[in-house]
């Protein structure tokens, strides 16, 4: 097998896989939705990481949905 052939398999494999996880949070209910989410904010909290009082990410995604509303 050449370079190309090996990158193509690779990446077959990982659209295959990501099919896949696409297809189980399509299953996911909303409850174990929230309940993964309640577990990754406990992980962070428990690592002593949090978001501040930063809130200069809201102004990131304002400008972001003002630009995408002048297409």
């Amino acid at each position: 097998m050449d370079a190309d052939s090996d990158i193509k398999l690779y990446h077959n494999r990982w659209k295959a896989v990501e099919e896949i996880e696409r297809q189980e949070l399509r299953a996911m209910s909303l409850e174990e939705h929230w309940r993964q989410i309640n577990s990754l904010i406990q992980f962070a909290l428990g690592l002593g990481l949090s978001r501040g009082d930063d809130d200069g990410e809201m102004d990131v995604f304002f400008r972001w949905a003002k630009l995408k509303g002048n297409r």
